[in-house]
């Protein structure tokens, strides 16, 4: 009764999530965060201060 009894939320939420995704259109997390990284990058390398030359002097 133990295991069951301390895992009864995890199962739960596994058979919830299982039945959303077959029945709803649910979007790619994982294309959705590399999507939301690449844009983060083209920002910073957009905004960044340009680097400093040292033989500029």
């Amino acid at each position: 009764m133990g295991i069951i009894k301390s895992s009864f939320s995890f199962i739960v939420g596994t058979v919830c999530g299982i039945y959303l995704a077959q029945n709803y259109n649910v979007p790619n997390v994982m294309k959705l965060a590399n999507s939301a990284l690449f844009m983060a990058r083209h920002v910073e390398e957009k905004y960044r201060k340009p680097k400093k030359r040292e033989d500029d002097d």
